[in-house]
């Protein structure tokens, strides 16, 4: 039996969230430098954003690329801007042929002129579509994003536009960069290290968490669907016991 045919149609997440680990690793083992693995990381988007649309997920979001991630060498850093402008302009052609509208999360203010000229630019090319949202955090820090969301908040109760009294957890959810889409239920980390890096940290309080050793560059669609059928067969209770919920 195939992979695909084990999954629950009727218990897809609604949500993927993915940090694309080991492209440095990978290059290393094939003795090519760190970029060589970004560039071949490539596919691995590709095929996991034209399967997530296939099954039906609504919305994928890929950590790209951190605030931390500018301390790399310049020289990495320079080739994965670069690389971010190629591919973005490769890649319109097959997001529109899938129907996937493309978005981004993160300080776009801090990227080269050009990256964010051609995100954007994709961003509009792509805006008509509807049926999935695939997500780019960019200069993504998910402590920049709680902390510009409680500036922004103080600024609204400052103002008048808002009562103290009046901030739950709806109200703080609309000044994050995530308002329009839900919170992810299922969190993959691809290269078996195990911790959540800052990556949407208030949005994944209840997130299914998935690790796998698989170096980016060589996750495929079979891997994705090992991910959702490993989330389909936990027991989400969200505080309930497991009485509550049969």
């Amino acid at each position: 039996m195939d992979l695909k045919s084990q999954i629950n149609m009727d218990l897809l997440p609604r949500h993927i969230a993915i940090i694309m680990d080991g492209n440095g690793r990978w290059a290393k083992k094939y003795g090519k430098p760190r970029v060589f693995g970004h560039r071949n990381g490539v596919k691995a988007v590709r095929e996991s954003s034209e399967s997530c649309a296939e099954l039906g997920v609504e919305y994928l979001t890929l950590y790209a690329f951190s605030t931390e991630n500018w301390n790399r060498p310049k020289f990495e850093v320079n080739a994965l801007m670069a690389l971010l402008v190629e591919t973005l302009r490769k890649e319109v052609e097959t997001l529109n042929k899938n129907n996937i509208k493309l978005n981004s999360i993160g300080d776009l203010s801090k990227l080269p002129d050009r990256s964010r000229e051609a995100l954007l630019e994709c961003i509009e090319n792509t805006s008509g579509n509807d049926r999935m949202t695939l997500t780019l955090a960019l200069n993504y820090s998910s402590r920049w994003e709680i902390q510009n969301a409680a500036r922004l908040i103080a600024e609204e109760v400052e103002a008048g536009r808002l009562h103290s009294k009046d901030i739950d957890d709806k109200v703080f959810s609309d000044f994050l960069h995530t308002r329009n889409m839900p919170d992810p239920e299922l969190m993959i980390r691809t290269s078996g290290e195990k911790r959540i890096s800052n990556y949407l940290l208030y949005q994944m309080a209840y997130s299914e968490l998935y690790f796998t050793d698989i170096y980016w560059p060589d996750f495929r669609r079979e891997d994705l669907y090992k991910a959702i059928i490993d989330y389909q067969q936990r027991e989400r209770r969200f505080g309930k016991t497991s009485e509550q919920l049969s």
